[in-house]
């Protein structure tokens, strides 16, 4: 990577100053930036608290130290100044999209000819995000999971405008960034379209889960109830969605809303803790109480009987046959991939390839339970043509 040496990571939260640790692990030069030296100096301290963990498990590069390694990290809360020698800028700030706009612009009017701007959107419009910038062929989506040091999967994003050069460079890049538990997964989405790969094949269960929310909470059901339902998982319904964030949720809930399909509004019990400001562990509380650390649901409270985990598995098959459909991937294994390096959980497609028709059936009567039109299966998964696009 001859022509990428200096990285500006704009946004030092947790994933931008995860992004930043790899870049700097990877051997670039790296800037982090924030709207101020505290929020700056915070997402810094992270970084090298990072690194000296990793030094005292014996884990950074051959020769490194924790030490070296930060000295190739500068600090800065002047966007413009600190791109003025960038190769590559990775935006990681909140997903708003009037916020990233501006960094867009600020970056391309700021940034060397060569710099290619990349966002860390988990949703949004890459062709939006980059129309005001000034050099719309350089911008990418460049979509890195949450923690980014252990999670391998890194979406790469052409905008309606995207240079192949670009998202190439953008691929070739991003292989070079570590990965704390194996190497990196980095897909090529070829569309730019809600949620794009991982995001979208799992987005359409969350109105399911709305559902379920507002289902419990109608029927006087408790929350140890309905966790008791069980998603085999780590983290139980409730917990996880305040792990994630109500806002996160509803938020991107919203955008689904608005860009896909209005049944992906948020529920009666999603908004009223939105509009409470009860946001999840954030705020230490949202479907529970955080104050006393990670809750866990009561077992003894017995089950909502609820949740099926048969509509999950077959709605994010469903969503997986439309990213087909569009375009937007080309093979059910990149697909499959993609789920595995970006949520560590199988994807829906190899499992289902001598079964599917028997998704329709379950999809069809999930529209009939719910009332959800999304829900109904896609003409590519009833066709079965998706088997052969391996």
């Amino acid at each position: 990577m001859v022509d990428i040496k200096n990285v500006v990571v704009v946004g030092a939260g947790q994933m931008g100053h995860g992004i930043a640790q790899m870049s700097l692990l990877a051997g670039y030069n790296v800037t982090l930036v924030d709207i101020n030296d505290d929020f700056v100096n915070k997402g810094w301290s992270k970084i090298d608290e990072g690194m000296k963990k990793l030094e005292t498990k014996g884990s950074l590069p051959e020769g490194a130290t924790a030490a070296g390694l930060m000295a190739n990290c500068k600090k800065s809360s002047n966007l413009a100044s600190a791109v003025k020698d960038a190769d590559i800028m990775i935006e990681a700030v909140v997903e708003k999209m009037d916020v990233k706009k501006q960094v867009f612009k600020t970056a391309g009017d700021n940034a060397p000819a060569n710099c290619i701007l990349a966002s860390n959107t988990s949703t949004m419009s890459i062709t939006d995000i980059g129309k005001d910038s000034g050099r719309p062929d350089k911008c990418i989506g460049m979509h890195f999971f949450n923690p980014v040091p252990l999670m391998r999967l890194i979406e790469v994003i052409h905008s309606n405008n995207s240079s192949d050069d670009s998202v190439n460079k953008g691929i070739e890049f991003a292989e070079t960034i570590p990965c704390l538990r194996g190497k990196r997964y980095v897909p090529k989405v070829l569309k730019d379209r809600p949620g794009f790969i991982c995001n979208r094949v799992t987005a359409p269960a969350q109105i399911y889960q709305n559902y379920v929310f507002d289902k419990a909470a109608a029927e006087g059901l408790s929350w140890d109830q309905l966790d008791n339902d069980g998603l085999g998982g780590p983290m139980s319904m409730t917990v996880l969605a305040d792990y994630v964030g109500i806002d996160v949720l509803y938020h991107g809930q919203m955008y689904y809303s608005q860009t896909l399909s209005p049944d992906f509004a948020p529920g009666k019990v999603i908004t009223q803790m939105f509009n409470e400001g009860n946001l999840g562990a954030k705020t230490g509380q949202g479907f529970r109480d955080w104050t006393k650390g990670r809750p866990s649901p009561d077992k003894s409270a017995g089950k909502a009987k609820l949740y099926q985990l048969k509509y999950p598995l077959a709605i994010m098959l469903n969503e997986a046959c439309r990213v087909l459909e569009e375009g937007i991937a080309t093979s059910w294994k990149v697909i499959d991939d993609t789920l595995m390096a970006g949520m560590n959980m199988p994807g829906p497609m190899a499992s289902n390839q001598k079964t599917y028709q028997r998704q329709v059936d379950v999809l069809e009567e999930l529209v009939e339970l719910t009332g959800k039109e999304y829900f109904k299966p896609c003409e590519m998964l009833k066709s079965g043509k998706w088997v052969e696009m391996k």
